[in-house]
């Protein structure tokens, strides 16, 4: 179905305890709902905490012969590692590799630069829906995500929906914080989500998410 098919594709919380750390592929809730962890900032929080940090560049993702060929490029910090992922449709894991309106096509390793989590990239079908109405489906996809607080945002220099939010679940100690970004293409949407073990890690990862969202471009 995919490289690392298994691994890619578990949910959140068991590859984040079992698997030594892939989070959960994204939010919850729905667009005015603060949700039911009753957290309304985790964007402010986490924006803040990306603030006082820069990623080193590594290479750009998303461009012809990179290892995932996306409507958009953008680039990934040092040593994060990109792999491409082909969901195959009607399969036993199809599920765990599709959210709302988008499909997972690219995942972003952050263990060899030394955090646990990944960056995730999904695509969806053109269509004349907004960033913030895909972004707004595709976390209201995830039953175990609330507090979600929506934001119109620039991804590079193309219109953008971010969105922060917790993720809680029978595996986690306390709900932890994620982030996602979408933008539209004539390929269809993009969304970009950072998720990870926890929200240290999560809060660690941060400016490796906002270089992607600075550096983005249509492919």
């Amino acid at each position: 179905m995919m490289r690392g098919a298994v691994r890619a594709l578990i949910p959140a919380a068991v590859a984040a305890l079992a698997l030594a750390g892939c989070s959960s592929s994204s939010g919850g809730g729905d667009g005015a709902d603060p949700g039911k962890n009753g957290d309304s900032a985790p964007s402010e929080a986490a924006g803040n905490a990306a603030g006082n940090a820069a990623a080193a560049k590594g290479v750009t993702l998303g461009g012809a012969g990179s290892p995932c060929e996306l409507p958009v490029t953008f680039d990934l910090a040092a040593d994060w590692k990109p792999q491409a992922v082909t969901v195959e449709p009607g399969s036993d894991l199809a599920a765990l590799g599709e959210q709302g309106p988008v499909t997972m096509v690219c995942e972003v390793d952050a263990k060899p630069a030394g955090n646990i989590g990944y960056l995730r990239v999904w695509q969806g079908k053109a269509s004349s829906d907004t960033p913030r109405a895909v972004l707004e489906a595709f976390v209201k996809a995830d039953p175990d995500a609330g507090g979600a607080t929506y934001t119109e945002a620039e991804a590079g220099q193309l219109p953008a929906a971010e969105v922060g939010y917790t993720v809680s679940g029978e595996l986690l100690d306390e709900p932890k914080t994620e982030h996602a970004f979408a933008v539209t293409t004539p390929e269809g949407p993009v969304v970009v989500h950072l998720g990870g073990l926890d929200s240290q890690e999560h809060r660690e990862m941060l400016p490796a998410y906002e270089l992607a969202k600075k550096t983005l471009k249509l492919g």
